[in-house]
């Protein structure tokens, strides 16, 4: 009886299982003499996935990479032999839940290009770049400064962790400021500016930026400082220096350009919102602010394409892309008037201020695309061209050779119903003409006008295009401020 009892206590000391983590596999089953054996091994993620395993002397091995951090159900079923199954059981369940081991990095912001980690890893990526894996790493760089991103992964089995951003800083007495972009670097008038320090740092130290943008500081971490513009952002071709309330060492300087505006991205948006006779396709821009001031320092490619098959080829002449010609002076003039700005076909930050608001709401010009073209030549004749099509021919009067309509093209500056007209005679008197109907002064004191004639169709006038009384009134609604005026012969 005590022989049986002994062995009987045998058993079942020694009928044991256990499930426990690893050093090196995901867990490790430990089983006694007579536990018997082991049935079934299955880990599973926390959706509910099977993770196939290797099971070696016990270790449970991931055949498959798991992420860094990860949460796993590890469950063994051990079945008894059958002469002690009938005391203890068939079966033994095991559970454990572990999670794969994560490296941490030491230090963000080291001195020197030395990373440290918590633990010892098998792998890590810094930069992109597969380096020797230890606990202490060195950046593949030459550089004094910098910044970059290490990944690493503790177990083979493991994918590499999340990259984290590490800067590195030189020696120096004062706090290092490090900027991105880089100082010197051209800007959209948008673009954040991210300053690192290589000390601790809060909001009271942020500094102060030379020009009066709209925008915010915020802190991402406890070394880094954000300004985030909004806006309009910082005006376009200006330079933007930052000054700090305590001394630092900033790497590179203390200025940046802004990125000025690009001509042909001015041509795009007159195009797309009705104010060229042509037609712009190509990259879209989103239809944001934020998208539309980035497009106008750096303009996506695409094609004009002239609007109406049977445009007049005094116009067609005039055009230029990317470069400043008539047709965009005289685009950029009718914006203007339409904006309520002052019309001197300079695009300044109101003209672009009002052409992004204009894009991003999705606003087009009413009314289409006029030209007016006049021969100089007897017979003397004027063309409204409109959307395509000849409104009308009217016989008109160009200056006499004394006072010569010039020859050229410009845009409409004035647009009056009525008004007074006077000057010099080419013989030295003055005339003084009040009453003076639809009157487009398109060139200094040349205008469109209605004038009372006995005949039209030869150089009658002191220089302006003069029309009958009926033609003139409808000449006259077809070229508002910005419409293009050609006198050839």
């Amino acid at each position: 009886m005590v022989l049986a009892a002994a062995f009987a206590a045998s058993v079942l000391l020694l009928s044991g299982a256990s499930l426990a983590e690893d050093g090196s596999a995901l867990a490790r089953v430990r089983t006694e003499l007579f536990a018997g054996r082991i049935a079934s091994v299955r880990a599973f993620a926390p959706d509910g996935t099977a993770i196939p395993l290797v099971v070696s002397h016990g270790r449970l091995t991931p055949r498959s990479q798991l992420e860094p951090g990860e949460t796993v159900s590890v469950r063994v079923v051990v079945r008894r032999p059958g002469w002690s199954a009938w005391a203890l059981g068939q079966e033994r369940h095991e559970r454990l839940t572990v999670q794969t081991p994560v490296a941490h990095v030491v230090d963000r912001w080291p001195t020197g290009r030395r990373i440290r980690f918590d633990r010892p890893v098998s792998a890590v990526e810094v930069g992109g770049r597969n380096v020797a894996a230890s606990t202490t790493v060195v950046i593949p760089s030459t550089k004094t400064s910098g910044a970059v991103n290490v990944a690493a992964a503790v177990r083979p089995w493991e994918r590499l962790g999340q990259p984290v951003r590490v800067t590195w800083f030189p020696k120096s007495e004062r706090p290092v400021v490090l900027a991105s972009p880089a100082p010197g670097a051209q800007l959209d008038p948008l673009e954040p500016l991210r300053l690192t320090f290589s000390q601790r740092v809060s909001l009271d130290d942020h500094p102060r930026l030379t020009l009066r943008q709209q925008g915010t500081w915020v802190q991402t971490d406890s070394h880094t400082l954000l300004f985030r513009p909004s806006g309009d952002g910082a005006p376009f071709d200006s330079d933007e220096s930052i000054h700090f309330p305590k001394p630092v060492d900033v790497l590179g300087g203390t200025t940046w350009h802004i990125a000025g505006a690009s001509f042909l991205r001015l041509q795009q948006l007159l195009a797309q919102e009705g104010y060229l006779p042509l037609d712009w396709t190509g990259g879209e821009v989103a239809q944001t602010r934020r998208a539309e001031l980035a497009a106008a320092t750096a303009p996506p490619t695409g094609t004009f394409t002239w609007r109406y098959p049977n445009t007049p080829p005094e116009l067609t002449e005039l055009w230029t892309p990317g470069e400043p010609n008539t047709i965009t002076r005289g685009a950029v003039m009718m914006f203007q008037h339409d904006h309520e700005l002052t019309v001197d076909g300079i695009v300044g930050p109101d003209v672009w201020h009002a052409l992004i608001a204009d894009a991003v709401a999705g606003k087009l010009k009413p009314g289409g695309y006029s030209y007016v073209y006049v021969h100089r030549n007897v017979p003397q004749l004027l063309t409204l061209w409109h959307n395509g099509r000849v409104v009308l021919t009217s016989p008109g009067n160009t200056g006499v050779p004394a006072a010569p309509t010039a020859l050229g093209t410009w845009p409409v500056f004035e647009h009056i119903p009525v008004g007074r007209m006077s000057g010099r005679n080419p013989d030295g008197s003055h005339y003084n003409d009040p009453g003076i109907r639809w009157i487009s002064y398109f060139h200094g004191g040349e205008a469109l006008h209605a004038f009372t004639r006995a005949s039209f169709g030869t150089p009658q006038s002191l220089g302006c295009v003069e029309l009958p009384l009926d033609q003139a009134a409808k000449v006259w609604p077809y070229t508002p401020i910005g419409t293009l005026v050609t006198i050839e012969n």
